[in-house]
């Protein structure tokens, strides 16, 4: 499958450039009280370990905004702070942060949006206009009946609209439901109206697992489209579990390679070695590596080197024995009960060598395999003030 990229404008968070050529960053969302300070950073640290590109925390009050510059100082990725209610507290944290999220349907009046608009411009930081299906504004509400597609869409170009009015351009844009139909519909529908970048995710997607599988199925699909420049996906769990399958969800796709790729065999009555346990071990274990490796873990002699013949390295055991076995090819035969270690260590030891070379795409570039569309200057943002109509799917 060749990836069409939407053609999007280009911003720069802090060091992250978000829309036109650059990759799909992955971001997530502190879970911590960002008045506690060192809870917070050591959230900040964890997220960053696990690749996190973009760090989002909420600003509820005076005391959490009073907070941010001892967060920023002691970070490395670009922040991001989220305002709801009063406009206040977004000017203040525009004096310390990367960027600055809004939510048009309560932030309050336009003077109030004016306000923070001349607080990120003195900055020469970007705005995030967030729109979400739990805080539509009331003629929205009343015009649709209820928070659909078309009235996220339409509360997302009324918001850029008035924001082109004053000149202001620097901005990516959300539309997030917790359904996935109706978040891929609202994306849809924004994208054909414009070419701002997207910030994607499935809002409230639930568990760890359950949260996974739909963003899986609603940011893939997105994705897969050609839409989105950078992701969260909303879990209700450690928000670094967000990273490791926003990554895992663009590497289906190709349209990102990082880290280690675990090529397992399921689980049937020919298996004679504990594949479940030592895939997930190797997971674990292997989780701060950068470079993009494919590594299998396989659990039958005969058919192991075969089935694993893509992998750049990987392990196959059965009848008490197993072998080590590199791009297809047998490398040596390791006794059973130091598979584990043989592996690991011959795991790190391909990834130094492959960053040394310079290879791979530890970095997180984009793949090949997606083609970029980058936005001409003369090109307009948005089109018409309509909300197009949704295609049959």
């Amino acid at each position: 499958m060749h990836i069409t990229r939407r053609q999007t404008r280009q911003i720069q968070v802090g060091k992250v450039k978000v829309g036109g050529d650059a990759p799909v960053s992955v971001q997530s969302m502190c879970s911590t009280d960002t008045r506690d300070v060192a809870a917070t950073v050591e959230q900040i640290r964890q997220l960053e370990t696990a690749g996190c590109e973009l760090i989002r925390v909420a600003v509820p009050d005076e005391e959490a905004a009073a907070a941010l510059p001892k967060i920023k100082a002691a970070m490395t990725v670009p922040l991001i702070a989220d305002i709801h209610f009063d406009h206040r507290l977004a000017l203040q944290a525009a004096q310390i942060v990367d960027c600055v999220r809004i939510n048009p349907g309560n932030i309050g009046a336009w003077w109030k949006v004016e306000e923070v608009i001349k607080a990120v411009n003195d900055r020469g930081i970007p705005l995030r206009v967030g729109v979400n299906g739990g805080s539509l504004e009331r003629p929205l509400l009343d015009k649709y009946g209820w928070p659909s597609p078309e009235a996220l869409a339409e509360s997302a170009l009324n918001a850029v609209h008035a924001l082109e009015d004053v000149g202001f351009t620097n901005m990516k844009v959300s539309l997030k439901a917790s359904d996935v139909h109706h978040a891929i519909d609202a994306y849809w529908l924004f994208a054909h109206q414009s070419n701002y970048p997207l910030h994607i995710g499935i809002t409230e997607a639930g568990t760890a697992m359950t949260g996974a599988v739909k963003s899986a199925m609603g940011l893939g699909y997105l994705l897969s489209q050609g839409i989105g420049d950078t992701m969260r996906v909303s879990l209700a769990a450690d928000p670094v579990e967000e990273v490791k399958v926003g990554f895992e969800i663009l590497k289906s796709l190709e349209l990102r390679h990082r880290g280690i790729n675990v090529i397992a065999c399921p689980t049937c009555g020919r298996v004679e070695i504990d594949v479940v346990r030592m895939a997930n071990e190797l997971e674990k274990k292997l989780g701060h590596i950068k470079t993009p490796l494919n590594v299998s873990v396989l659990g039958c002699v005969v058919n192991g080197i075969g089935e694993g013949k893509e992998a750049d390295i990987g392990i196959a055991g059965g009848e008490g024995k197993g072998i080590l076995f590199k791009k297809g090819k047998l490398v040596r035969k390791v006794p059973i009960e130091e598979l584990m270690d043989t592996l690991i260590q011959e795991v790190e030891s391909l990834a130094r060598e492959k960053e040394a070379e310079g290879g791979g795409d530890a970095h997180g570039h984009a793949d090949e395999r997606w083609e970029p569309l980058v936005p001409q200057p003369d090109q307009p943002s948005t089109l018409g003030r309509e909300i197009p109509v949704l295609p049959n799917r």
